[in-house]
């Protein structure tokens, strides 16, 4: 067929809105066209795209293909788009045979030879991917984020790894997490706090109610030490708590390893004389770091 439907992710802060890739295959001058309010990185893609297609052992149609990412009205950025590209142009071309591609979606960038990179703040994804009740085929680099959630995403290195899944001549493996460590950081003691019977009440009426706190005083009188003890106090944090904060540090593009403790409570100690814009994050993209 001459027309294909890929679903892939966009990633706009920690959401994870979904995109589809629609491609079209017509006769005409040789010419590949993105639409859909793509970002310089994204309209390179039909260059990675094409050399990862041939690389691969496909043909690159020698026709006119238009791209199209909708919604068309959501800005795209980033090499995430990749792979569910290149499957949407070997699906359109007929390459891949019959396929019925609703229950999957593709996340990845590629490389020139057509292996798959990873893609920063991969776990919102992974989270709406497994929420839709649709499979995610993501870079092996990102399966240990994926892992987090329960689901039965597939982790791929090369382009021909997830040709010959579709097409049902192999298997892809489950992403696994070989160096997470379930363990919940040791917060600091309410029992180094002298005295301050008043504020250490405080603290435990609003961490057993949910309440909110606001600390006035002079510099010097313990506030930034009691709030820092908050977090030890409070209950453990639940498994969607736990992913929230987990997709937080994960589009900041902090990197997941066996220092990655994804479920401890997050405690922040600006300075005083922060600005607006710097508590939010400040500049063009709102990224907590």
């Amino acid at each position: 067929m001459s027309l294909a439907r890929v679903y892939s992710r966009a990633r706009v802060g920690v959401d994870a809105p979904l995109v589809m890739v629609e491609t079209h295959i017509s006769n005409g001058l040789p010419a590949l066209n993105i639409v859909g309010l793509p970002e310089a990185a994204v309209r390179e893609a039909k260059d990675r795209v094409r050399s990862a297609i041939m690389m691969s052992q496909f043909e690159f149609p020698t026709r006119r293909i238009t791209i199209n990412l909708a919604p068309a009205d959501l800005p795209k950025e980033g090499g995430r788009y990749d792979l569910a590209i290149a499957v949407s142009i070997l699906s359109a071309s007929g390459q891949l045979g019959e396929l019925e591609l609703d229950a999957l979606e593709f996340v990845g960038e590629l490389a020139l030879s057509g292996d798959i990179r990873g893609v920063p703040g991969l776990l919102p994804s992974a989270i709406a991917a497994s929420e839709s009740g649709r499979q995610l085929i993501l870079p092996k680099d990102n399966q240990m984020e994926a892992a987090l959630v329960e689901s039965n995403h597939l982790a791929a290195v090369h382009l021909t790894q997830v040709t010959s899944f579709l097409m049902k001549q192999s298997f892809l493996n489950p992403c696994i997490a070989e160096s997470i460590q379930k363990r919940e950081k040791q917060y600091k003691d309410m029992a180094d706090v002298k005295g301050q019977f008043q504020a250490r009440r405080a603290l435990e009426v609003a961490a057993a109610g949910g309440h909110n706190l606001l600390f006035i005083g002079p510099p010097g009188t313990g506030k930034t030490m009691l709030a820092s003890r908050l977090p030890g106090i409070m209950p453990s944090m639940t498994e969607a708590e736990s992913l929230a904060v987990a997709s937080v540090q994960s589009v900041s593009g902090r990197k997941m390893g066996a220092d990655w403790f994804w479920q401890e409570r997050p405690f922040r100690s600006p300075h005083h004389s922060s600005s607006a814009a710097a508590l939010v994050g400040g500049g063009v993209r709102n990224i907590v770091e």
